[in-house]
């Protein structure tokens, strides 16, 4: 298991309702990866520098996790299907 800050962006229009359920959804993948969750962080709405698929505004949130490779792998490829995910980044954490 290792440390990783995973940050994502999700669309700006979303209903808070369907923001959570989105958000909920993608902290399971790494909790049912055997993985745990140490820290969320939301930083809510900022507006972006540049323009990212005719969006100007994106809710970021901030995520600590300590997972194994299948659970980030798995993160990675249904971060990428979903439509109410603009942009991720998963770093992993020096030991």
């Amino acid at each position: 298991m290792r440390k990783y800050e995973i940050m994502y962006i999700l669309k700006a229009n979303l209903e808070e309702a369907v923001r959570q359920e989105t958000m909920d959804g993608l902290h399971a993948i790494i909790t049912n990866s055997e993985g745990t969750i140490e820290n969320v962080n939301e930083w809510g709405l900022k507006e972006f520098a540049y323009e990212i698929d005719d969006e100007k505004k994106g809710y970021y949130v901030v995520i600590n996790v300590t997972a194994n490779n299948e659970g980030i792998a798995e993160f990675d490829r249904l971060a990428r299907i979903n439509n109410n995910v603009v942009r991720f980044l998963i770093v992993k954490e020096e030991a």
